[in-house]
């Protein structure tokens, strides 16, 4: 091989060895081009599962907390309806025992009116036991082992009973509404105003008490 032909064969060399360095940068882009982010499609045929299972999470969760309400209501309902209970059986107690009061009341309302007509039976005794045995009967023994006539154990008896009967004879009185129902007014000349003319029906008292007031007529002002 001579010189010229060696020459020929270095240019050859250096020519191909630059247009493969050339070549390279096409490669690095097209490599960078086929490196670019691809898609993978399962991961989009996945996501409707995902939401799936996101609204089952969802309602699973909605279900439990409308069941931990309704355990809730449930528990309440239930102190309700034993506080319910309490207040109606206390109820009941209550109207058991005002009306066992208001019996009792009604059986003993007038004690202290019979304790008090007590003194009149314990005078009525006396009058009794003040008249024996032997002024009531016609034989003419009996009478004549009395202590007594007979018009002396009479008015002993009449004593006794006046004693039970005690009227109230306003006559002269200045007119107590307390004890006295006006039923009329008249103008009596020497008569003081307000006091009592007349008495239609006869009062009755029990110590302090008035059984009924008496019904009088009752002196007019004539000044006026």
């Amino acid at each position: 091989m001579n010189f010229a032909s060696s020459f020929q064969l270095l240019r050859t060399c250096a020519a191909a060895s630059s247009s493969r360095v050339a070549a390279r940068p096409g490669l690095r882009v097209l490599s960078g081009r086929v490196s670019q982010p691809r898609r993978y499609y399962s991961d989009d045929k996945a996501a409707p599962k995902d939401e799936s299972k996101t609204e089952e999470s969802s309602e699973k969760k909605d279900a439990n907390e409308c069941e931990t309400k309704l355990k809730a209501k449930e528990a309440e309902a239930t102190d309700l309806k034993s506080r319910l209970q309490y207040l109606q059986a206390d109820f009941l107690n209550l109207q058991r025992n005002a009306a066992r009061e208001k019996d009792q009341a009604k059986d003993f309302s007038i004690t202290r009116f019979a304790s008090d007509l007590l003194e009149t039976v314990d005078v009525l005794a006396i009058a009794l036991k003040s008249v024996p045995h032997a002024a009531l009967s016609p034989e003419p023994e009996a009478q004549s082992s009395l202590e007594k006539t007979h018009a002396a154990y009479l008015k002993d008896l009449y004593t006794g009973v006046e004693l039970t009967h005690r009227p109230s004879t306003p006559l002269g009185e200045q007119f107590d509404p307390n004890r006295h129902e006006a039923l009329y007014q008249a103008p009596i000349p020497g008569k003081e105003p307000g006091s009592v003319i007349d008495t239609q029906k006869t009062g009755y008292m029990i110590k302090d008490r008035v059984l009924r007031a008496a019904q009088v007529g009752v002196a007019q002002d004539t000044s006026s």
